[in-house]
This record gives structure tokens, sequence and C-alpha cells, in this order.
């Protein structure tokens, strides 16, 4: 005959049932942390909108701020959880005392429209794309792309004759025919050389 009857849909292992008594007994201690945290929360604000004095406000803020960690800290709330509320608390608590009008709802509606959105998100993936043409930004990156701008226009500004174009390569031209005639007479000195070290060796 079973112990409990059958509609019975909770734990009935003895580890489940352990599960049950010690979820309860965590709830009993985080609960009042929980509750503490949205209080001082709800009170910094209120002192906020409706409290002139800035001594008293920073006071309600400053407890606020300390029962969230409290209740993070013996893990009523997750640490991110109050960060994030910490974040929207003191965005709201600076809107306040600087005049203008404060959300109270837990909720955060879009300041926005769907327009600046999508400007705003083409003018970012426009940005990446120069930063990635642009390459890796060190110093010495930099002053080269500086020093490549500024001879862009300078060529820009001064259209370029076909004589300049020309004059450049002469140059090149020069020092390639002076590479080839001093390596030629180089070369038949080496084989000179290589020669009578043969002819030596013969006749040894």
């Amino acid at each position: 005959m079973a112990k409990t009857p059958r509609t019975w849909t909770g734990a009935r292992s003895p580890s489940g049932l352990k599960r049950v008594r010690q979820a309860e007994r965590r709830r009993a201690i985080l609960q009042p942390r929980r509750s503490a945290a949205k209080t001082f929360v709800a009170n910094a604000l209120s002192v906020a909108t409706l409290n002139t004095d800035a001594e008293a406000a920073a006071t309600a803020l400053s407890e606020a701020h300390a029962a969230l960690d409290r209740a993070a800290k013996v893990g009523a709330i997750h640490p991110n959880a109050a960060a994030r509320r910490k974040s929207r608390l003191t965005l709201k608590f600076n809107a306040a005392t600087g005049g203008a009008s404060v959300q109270t709802s837990g909720r955060v509606t879009k300041t926005t429209s769907k327009a600046q959105a999508a400007k705003a998100a083409k003018t970012r993936i426009a940005a990446g794309k120069a930063n990635k043409a642009k390459g890796a930004q060190t110093a010495a990156g930099k002053a080269r792309a500086a020093v490549s701008k500024t001879a862009r226009t300078e060529t820009d500004s001064s259209t370029p004759t076909t004589t300049e174009t020309a004059t450049p390569t002469a140059p090149k031209a020069r020092a390639t025919a002076t590479l080839a005639t001093t390596t030629k007479p180089a070369a038949k000195k080496a084989a000179v050389s290589k020669a009578p070290a043969k002819k030596a060796a013969a006749k040894s």
C-alpha cells in the first residue's frame, strides 16, 4: 500500500524530499533580502523625485546600492542582476535630480525610433568597414597612411605630364645597366681564377 495518494505530484524519493526542505529554508533566508533590496530602490527613487534635499537623496541611493550588493553577496539575486539594477537606478536617480521625468516602472521603454536605429546601425557598419580597410592602427601605420594621403592629394592637385612620368624610370634603367656591366667582369675574373687552379691540380 502506497504511503501517499496517487494524486500526489511532488517529490517522493528521500533526496527529492530533502531538496524541498532545503528550498524552503533557503527561501525563508533569501526572500527578505530580495524584498529589502526592492524597498530600498523604491525609497531612493521616491526621495529623488519628491525630496529637495540632495544629501538625503544621496544617502538613499547609497543605501539602495548597499542593499543590492548584500542581496547579491548571499545569493538572493544574481550579481549581474544586481549590477543591472544599480545601473538603472543610478540613471533614473540622475534624471530625477537633474529635473527630468523619471520612469518608475520596471520596464525600460525605447527612446529611439526605428529610423534612428537604422541610421545608427548604418553608421556603425560604415565605420567598421573603414577601420578594416585601414588595417592595424599602430603609430607607424597611421604615419604611413598620412604620408600616402598627402601624396595622393598632391598628385590629384597637379596633373603629371609625359616627360615627368618618363624621367623617374631613366635612373632605374641606368642603375640596371651599371649593375650588368659591373657583374660581367667579375664573372670573367672568377672564371680566369678557376682555370689556373685546375691546371695546377692536373700537373701535380
